[in-house]
């Protein structure tokens, strides 16, 4: 029985007391093991398995401490009946349905599966040049001030706080970093009751485009622009107005006019990076308070600006509660927190709490206090910091290789970001060079996905939070070797 069940990997991070723990609990929970047979003797167990006896032993004791096994005298460990106690018997079926013979094209209201969607390869890591955006470099995680403050927030007054019920409440001491440490940097200045967390700005975006969008009412969106906000708004309303970008951004043009409600990212538009200026902002608030309609700001990579003092968020020109400011640390800290917040109307708010509690009541109450933590220590900060000089660096070094090794490529005048929008030269089928380069240990995102009226077949989207400053210029120069077998023929 032994050999058959269970097999230990030394190679992998879990110990092999943990493997062989976790292995005989799944053969107890997927009836593997007979009740009325005895497991192995922990000698003759770690013989079988080439291990310590000590190993087996402690995973035994462990076992019989949680329940999992029972002790007989003289007999061995055995399963414990009772921890398969109240499993439902799984039910025979005479005429089983197959489930491919489902009618789901009739029953399902919605397919957002068909959707087109950013993709990036989960192992991008692997690759010696991933120049993707959104990803962040391992080394600039803050490691050890992350662990202080999550094993700060498993302290037991912690764990008394997060761990009950908070229904659709927010950690307060999240709520008060937000509201006096983060957004001030934007120069808006919010009171508590217009501030609500979200599963990263992701679920801010949903939940705006939920409360205010229905069959019938108009949404303006950059084009290019964010593709998942395309998406997220074709699940409530068809009529989608384009609206163009130039090299400042959305351009506040007549179709605003019969928009009920405007995306717009003005710190650094997506995804072409170029900055709204103070004019424009004003001009598109003046447009919102004379035609009637409300804007989501999405104020991703505001704090990577390294030419010129950052142009104020555009929510802190809002003198109508006009602007529904979404944020998140996704590019600052780590993409994989989710957590963002959405500042607006307290009215709004009100009722994004109240539909968020739908959804998922709030989200998780211990990751909130480990996050709140780190803002209230100074370590955000700090790692602000660090991440805007190397960035910077990485910028300057991103924008000397493209000028030497890409030099018939147009990239947009741009001061910060975390990514360069790049246009090839004519003829050029960024599908196939994308392909090519990651044949080459390259990995670059193809622009087409952005445009939603035209093909956009000659952009590229070129990342540099993931990659070393050391690879960015060695990387270039082989993605330019690529380029003549990538351009069209005929």
């Amino acid at each position: 029985m032994s050999q058959l069940l269970f097999h230990l990997d030394s190679s992998l991070p879990a110990s092999l007391q943990q493997q062989l723990r976790e292995q005989i609990v799944h053969a107890i929970l997927d009836g593997h093991i007979p009740l009325d047979e005895a497991l192995p003797s922990s000698r003759k167990l770690a013989r079988e398995l080439q291990v310590a006896r000590n190993t087996v032993m402690l995973a035994y004791e462990q076992l019989l401490d949680d329940g999992y096994l029972i002790a007989k005298s003289r007999s061995g460990y055995f399963v414990n009946p009772e921890i398969l106690e109240g499993r439902a018997e799984k039910p025979v079926r005479l005429n089983d349905i197959d489930a491919e013979r489902m009618p789901w094209e009739r029953l399902l209201t919605v397919r957002p599966s068909q959707q087109e969607t950013i993709q990036k390869p989960s192992d991008w890591h692997r690759y010696d040049y991933p120049f993707l955006y959104g990803q962040i470099d391992p080394a600039l995680f803050p490691t050890q001030h992350w662990r202080e403050c999550g094993r700060d927030s498993m302290s037991v007054p912690a764990i008394r706080s997060w761990s009950v019920d908070h229904l659709n409440d927010d950690d307060p001491l999240l709520i008060e970093q937000i509201h006096k440490r983060l957004l001030p940097r934007r120069g808006v200045w919010a009171k508590p009751e217009e501030i609500l967390v979200t599963v990263g700005t992701q679920q801010a975006l949903w939940i705006a485009a939920m409360l205010l969008l229905k069959p019938g009412r108009q949404f303006g969106m950059e084009n290019p622009g964010y593709v998942d906000m395309y998406n997220i708004a074709r699940m409530f309303t068809d009529d989608i107005r384009l609206l163009p970008v130039d090299e400042q951004g959305m351009r506040p043009v007549e179709e605003l006019t019969q928009c009920s409600l405007v995306y717009v990212t003005p710190s650094h538009q997506s995804p072409t990076t170029v900055t709204m200026p103070l004019e424009r902002r004003r001009q598109l608030l003046d447009m919102a308070e004379i035609e009637n309609f409300l804007i989501i700001e999405d104020d991703y990579d505001s704090e990577t600006n390294y030419l010129s003092n950052p142009t104020p968020a555009l929510k802190s020109l809002d003198r109508h509660s006009r602007v529904i400011y979404v944020g998140s640390l996704s590019k600052t800290l780590a993409p994989g927190l989710r957590l963002g917040y959405m500042v607006a109307h307290p009215t709004l708010i009100r009722e994004a709490r109240a539909l968020r509690r739908l959804m998922l009541r709030h989200p998780p109450t211990n990751n909130q206090r480990a996050l709140a933590l780190f803002l209230d220590r100074g370590y955000h900060d700090a790692l602000l910091r660090q991440i805007h000089q190397t960035f910077e660096n990485r910028w300057h070094c991103m924008s000397e290789a493209l000028k030497r090794h890409l030099p018939t490529f147009d990239t947009p005048s741009t001061f910060g970001g975390s990514c360069f929008w790049v246009r090839g030269p004519e003829g050029l089928d960024c599908t196939r060079l994308q392909a090519l380069a990651r044949a080459e240990g390259i990995l670059v995102e193809c622009g087409n996905l952005h445009y939603f009226d035209r093909p956009g077949s000659e952009y590229l989207r070129l990342g540099f939070s993931a990659i070393p400053e050391e690879r960015i210029e060695p990387g270039i120069e082989r993605l330019a070797r690529l380029i003549p077998e990538a351009m069209r023929t005929g």
